[in-house]
């Protein structure tokens, strides 16, 4: 039965089940910044049907795909990887997609399903990420190097406030673009921008989550 996934958290299937989050992706399910909230209540705050979810990933439970799961990593390794993976990504794709969506907005700005107001969205996210990822890399993740974990409490908190402020954001870039979806005659420029504006999607919600839900639940555990 899948009932026992229901009362389960977003953060803690993510964790546990490889796969889960293209499941989340598909409904639209926020596992990064609403991670905490269980899949019942995740799935009727958006009015979809919880068992069909839970379904879906009990499926995905005995397909047994093999996942990295980083909760038995190294804390070092793990900030190693969220470095390398997510915060020199953003800093590649943000700017990029930036001068892709100016230029959809310059050509193409009369048109209704025009994303007009993305450009300047996405560079004050890249702002604000630019300055949050400075905050990890030269605050907490040293801290956390350095086996200051216990002291992190007051950081931790500003940071996961601003996951959600990025959330929020990923929230809007949705209503912008209806859910990141082209028109059926968009322009090559057009479909390479909603590409990339799903993968940034991708990503930064998986940076959350690994932050929120695997690397500041660690670093808060008290050390025996």
């Amino acid at each position: 039965m899948s009932l026992d996934l229901l009362e389960q958290s977003l953060g803690q299937l993510a964790c546990d089940i490889p796969g889960a989050t293209r499941t989340f992706h598909h409904y639209n399910l926020d596992f990064c910044c609403g991670g905490q909230k269980t899949l019942r209540e995740a799935a009727l705050g958006k009015g979809l049907n919880p068992l069909l979810i839970a379904d879906a990933l009990r499926t995905l439970q005995a397909a047994g795909e093999l996942g990295h799961d980083w909760r038995n990593e190294p804390q070092s390794r793990l900030i190693a990887h969220i470095l390398e993976r997510y915060h020199a990504r953003h800093r590649e794709q943000l700017p990029e997609l930036i001068r892709l969506a100016r230029r959809v907005e310059r050509v193409h700005g009369a048109r209704p399903s025009c994303p007009n107001g993305l450009a300047d969205h996405l560079a004050d996210l890249y702002q604000e990420l630019e300055g949050h990822m400075l905050k990890e890399e030269q605050v907490l993740f040293p801290m956390l190097q350095q086996g200051l974990g216990e002291r992190a409490s007051a950081p931790i908190q500003v940071l996961r406030y601003e996951h959600d402020q990025h959330g929020e954001a990923l929230e809007t870039m949705l209503a912008l673009t209806d859910q990141i979806t082209p028109p059926a005659d968009a322009c090559n420029t057009w479909r390479a921008l909603y590409r990339g504006l799903v993968e940034l999607r991708d990503d930064l919600m998986q940076h959350i989550h690994l932050e929120n839900n695997v690397l500041f639940v660690n670093a808060m555990k008290p050390v025996h």
